[in-house]
């Protein structure tokens, strides 16, 4: 009696702590089962998995050491033959960090087709029974087993039948594909994106921005405006008020044919802006703005024009070029002539416009949008054309305008000292991608310093060049823009010191190459030397960044580092190139809050899209994702970025646990620190959650 009531007492004390147990039962995966008679020898048997979202299900096809794979096992029947495989749909591939290896799954909805030979017309069942595994970002479920018994119908001359085992019907009931089988909402389909970009689960779904287009376009506006008072574009203002003064006497076709001009002139710009992105697409953009032999290129090219603008030589097209489509323009009027007249004004102004085109093309490439060319030159474009269409509309507005004179001559030696000081920028960025060590950011900002004080003291007439007029006295135009030029200067001292210098630290060199840093807090090399978690740093690699941070160079080894340490990961890609990397680093990180919460709460990994550093030929492989071939670490983490999180420009920032599942949204180029500071806490917040 006794051992009776012991085993009812047990069977009581399971049944009440089984009941929260069976509550939290979780089966994410939901199968259902169909036949579909194709003829008196052949029919399909379609299995159909439901996938909640968040939830994946393995494909059939994965390698040795993985997780269980989705099989079918058959029972052995007279009524029937297998005809090969199970079929399945296209899997989702990923490279698992867990497994190390790539993985297949599915998402949604998805189905599998086993091809019988039926042994005869009659109906016949097909009994087994399925395996299979699946997970989540956080847990996997172990792997489950599901039997089935199929009834296949029998064949009737009229048409094909199909019998499901499930009460419920499924998608593939009435359908038929080319393999026989139309399943029309048998599967959602995956976007053709999402094959290949694996993207975390969020409630928010991951941005695929495509920043800068604003910034870009407003570059090319004010690099428009700057071009109207240059002297190779300035003194075409009366060439083209000759040209259309002609047509005073039919004030309509007069203002058609200024109209048509302005916009030939955008045509024509935005034709170039379509070009180089047609000819190089973002990725190569992206990848040749960080190429060190471009950027060498560009800086000798911008030397090379200040030089002409100095007046060392003149820069010019050859004046047949200009000639033969001016005298074409003259002769064949019309809408062919004025396009041509517009075609002579770019290539009479191009030994001025050149360099801020080049300048404004390469600052396009910067972001990696395949657009921001076209967006630029259509910026550039319209601030040119607009007052040209104007002065053609009304040329009586020529006479409000100032003559030329030796002021367009200062303008070209003002554009040459503001030509000089860019081009240092160019050589910054092949210096940081190559890791060359000329140009630190002390070098950097007393070059600055010298280039602006004489651009002051050019102002005030202190400095005379080959081609310029005496100066009798100096204009209240003149002091007002040498007071700017000899303030910045003043601003830029402190930077020698090792002052952030926010406005200018997207051209400037890191703050980590300056030689002499008065503004580096003692704190912080102690914690290179050892942190709270005592964790030897060396065997990684780690690079000191801004203020003492410690940020790691591999995603793999970071992601190691932040398990041991207990802390969640800043995800960084940059680029030793990138000028909005810079700015984010010395406008939003070196604030002191955003500097502690860095240090104390993140592990943080900075992966360079423009490493140059090559992988061994041994372990070069081809990008599944782009399908190019991935050779440098630079190409590794770009198609990381790109694959992982469907965007390809820099700053972007991700904060991650130690499953990789964002903790936040992700942040990109934005030097409100607040919100930056927002972002850390609430990526803390969530980890700690």
């Amino acid at each position: 009696m006794k051992l009776i009531m012991k085993r009812l007492s047990l069977l009581i004390l399971l049944a009440v702590f089984s009941l929260p147990l069976a509550a939290q039962m979780l089966e994410p995966v939901k199968w259902s089962f169909a036949a579909k008679r194709i003829s008196a020898t052949e029919a399909n048997i379609i299995f159909t998995a439901t996938i909640e979202d968040g939830w994946y299900l393995y494909s059939q096809d994965l390698p040795d050491g993985g997780p269980v794979a989705t099989n079918f096992n058959f029972d052995e029947s007279d009524a029937f033959k297998l005809n090969g495989e199970v079929i399945e749909k296209q899997p989702i591939k990923k490279f698992d960090e867990i497994f190390k290896m790539e993985l297949k799954y599915f998402k949604g909805k998805t189905d599998f087709t086993q091809k019988v030979i039926p042994a005869s017309g009659n109906a016949f069942k097909v009994v087994g029974y399925l395996e299979f595994m699946c997970c989540d970002n956080t847990s996997c479920l172990p792997p489950t087993s599901v039997d089935f018994e199929i009834t296949v119908p029998a064949f009737k001359e009229e048409a094909s039948a199909s019998l499901t085992s499930d009460p419920e019907k499924t998608a593939a009931e009435e359908t038929d594909t080319d393999s026989s089988i139309e399943q029309s909402e048998l599967t959602e389909e995956i976007p053709a994106d999402e094959e290949t970009i694996i993207t975390s689960d969020l409630d928010e779904e991951t941005p695929k921005t495509k920043t800068g287009l604003w910034y870009i376009f407003i570059a090319g506006l004010l690099g428009g405006l700057l071009a109207l008072v240059t002297p190779c574009v300035f003194p075409m203002i009366p060439m083209t008020v000759s040209y259309f003064i002609r047509n005073t006497s039919n004030k309509a076709k007069g203002k058609t044919d200024a109209l048509i001009y302005g916009i030939s002139i955008v045509i024509i710009y935005v034709a170039l802006g379509t070009g180089v992105s047609m000819i190089f697409g973002s990725d190569g953009l992206n990848q040749l703005s960080t190429s060190p032999y471009f950027n060498i290129f560009f800086f000798l090219l911008l030397i090379v024009f200040a030089a002409a603008f100095f007046g060392a030589f003149e820069l010019q097209l050859p004046s047949s070029w200009t000639t033969a489509i001016d005298n074409k323009a003259e002769k064949t009027g019309g809408l062919i002539g004025v396009f041509l007249m517009a075609l002579v004004l770019v290539l009479v102004s191009f030994s001025c416009t050149g360099p801020i085109i080049g300048t404004l093309l390469v600052e396009a490439a910067v972001s990696g949008n395949k657009l921001s060319p076209i967006i630029g030159m259509t910026g550039f474009s319209v601030a040119l054309a607009i007052p040209f269409t104007l002065l053609a509309v009304f040329p009586s507005m020529l006479g409000n305008m100032p003559k030329s004179g030796g002021w367009l001559n200062s303008v070209k030696v003002v554009l040459a000292f503001l030509l000089l000081a860019f081009s240092l920028k160019f050589l910054m960025v092949a210096d940081s991608v190559a890791q060359w060590g000329l140009m630190s950011r002390d070098v950097f900002i007393a070059i600055w310093i010298v280039i602006f004080s004489m651009l002051g003291f050019y102002l005030l007439g202190k400095l005379k060049f080959a081609h310029d007029d005496d100066l009798p006295y100096v204009s209240v135009s003149r002091t007002f823009l040498a007071i700017i030029s000899f303030a910045f200067v003043v601003y830029m001292i402190p930077g020698l010191l090792g002052a952030p210098l926010k406005s200018i630290s997207s051209f400037a060199p890191s703050i980590t190459t300056q030689s002499f840093n008065l503004n580096r807090p003692a704190q912080n090399v102690a914690f290179v030397q050892s942190s709270d978690n005592n964790q030897e740093l060396s065997a990684y690699q780690t690079k000191e960044g801004i203020s003492g941070l410690i940020k790691f160079l591999d995603y793999e080894e970071g992601m190691e580092y932040a398990k041991k340490v207990g802390k969640p990961v800043f995800l960084d890609f940059t680029g030793h190139g990138c000028a909005n990397c810079k700015k984010m680093e010395a406008a939003v990180w070196s604030d002191p809050q955003v500097i502690q919460r860095l240090r104390d709460n993140y592990v943080i990994i900075s992966l360079y899209i423009d490493d140059r550093t090559e992988i061994p030929k041994e372990k070069q492989y081809v990008s599944e994702f782009s399908g190019k071939r991935i050779r440098n670490i630079g190409n590794k983490w770009s198609d990381f970025q790109a694959q992982r999180y469907g965007v390809n420009s820099q700053p972007y920032y991700v904060l991650l646990d130690h499953a990789e599942k964002q903790l936040a949204k992700p942040y990109s180029f934005n030097t409100n620190v607040n919100q930056f500071i927002q972002f850390l806490d609430s990526g803390v917040e969530a980890f700690n959650k």
